[in-house]
């Protein structure tokens, strides 16, 4: 099977909103009146983002859920996305597996495929997406003001503790595994959660490399601090739910780990006015996606503190969030 012979068989499909799609030099999007397009790319690497034994299936969701997550962070409608792929080989069953992966989430979402490219090499996808937002209403890192509540969307840490498991750190009871597996390799874009917060929360950003070290970048781009509630976090462990969970037999060390700074979340964490809580549950509810407060930010001065859940300061730094070259 040819690069070309690949493409037509895998990822070519007639387009519905672009004006141009797979097939030519450069794909053509036009976006509506009034809409600003909004652009991210996110790779992912075999052994460094993913198992090489990964359901193929899985890690088509994964890889485009991850651009998605950018866009709804952005607070915009997905439009489209091109394919980046680098295969050590043409299988056709691994071809076909991955394809209905990405393109169902695609499909989902309303987002087409409308070009890329395919080469010979280790297993490497990237994907840029492309969405609308209109026009000064872009959610962004550089909105948030002392007094806002901090909520995150979701669960946290469940991605982190299959981490754990896979790698041998930690035991699981398998219809815990099983579930936090499925948020590490199937993750939930908050794409209609983030359309919903437009025009309600003054800042947002999605969760890849944890809590802690994300929310550290709305704080800068900001030029605030905030002040974050490490047992809240914690009990949005969705794994710890019940007694599948087990939690009394779990190191608090390891769980305020998992939820603070475990990274492959792809939550949204965003911050509105006090005023705001009502219409924030109601985001929450119209999307169909919980949402929970965990903080609130305070005075650049004060920096980004800790507390558990009786008011006491921990060590912020103890729990390092995911950094690729640190």
């Amino acid at each position: 099977m040819g690069e070309f012979d690949l493409i037509r068989r895998f990822f070519q499909r007639p387009v519905r909103r672009a004006a141009l799609g797979v097939g030519d030099d450069c794909a053509l999007l036009a976006p509506a009146p009034g809409m600003q397009l909004a652009v991210s790319s996110d790779m992912l690497v075999e052994g460094r983002h993913f198992f090489p034994d990964v359901d193929p299936a899985a890690l088509g969701h994964k890889a485009l859920a991850v651009n998605l997550s950018d866009l709804a962070a952005c607070g915009a409608r997905p439009l489209a996305f091109t394919l980046a792929l680098s295969l050590p080989q043409a299988d056709a069953g691994w071809l076909e597996a991955f394809a209905g992966g990405l393109l169902a989430l695609a499909d989902a979402h309303g987002c087409e495929l409308v070009g890329g490219d395919t080469t010979g090499g280790p297993l490497n996808i990237c994907i840029t997406v492309f969405g609308e937002v209109p026009a000064g209403q872009a959610l962004l890192r550089s909105g948030a003001q002392v007094g806002d509540d901090l909520w995150v969307s979701g669960t946290l840490g469940d991605a982190r503790l299959a981490l754990e498991a896979l790698q041998g750190r930690i035991a699981l009871a398998p219809d815990v595994l099983a579930a936090a597996r499925q948020r590490l390799e199937r993750p939930t874009p908050r794409v209609a959660l983030g359309q919903a917060l437009r025009g309600v929360a003054t800042s947002a950003i999605d969760l890849s490399d944890g809590l802690l070290g994300d929310l550290g970048h709305v704080l800068g781009a900001s030029g605030v601090g905030a002040c974050v509630e490490a047992d809240a976090a914690v009990r949005l462990i969705a794994a710890c739910d019940g007694e599948a969970g087990a939690t009394a037999a779990w190191d608090p060390d390891l769980l305020r780990q998992c939820a603070l700074a475990g990274g492959d979340d792809y939550e949204l964490a965003f911050t509105a006015p006090p005023a705001q809580r009502g219409a924030v549950e109601a985001a929450g509810r119209q999307s169909a996606t919980p949402v929970a407060r965990i903080g609130r930010i305070e005075a650049a001065g004060s920096g980004l503190r800790l507390v558990d859940g009786a008011g006491r300061e921990l060590p912020a730094q103890r729990w390092a969030s995911f950094d690729h070259f640190a």
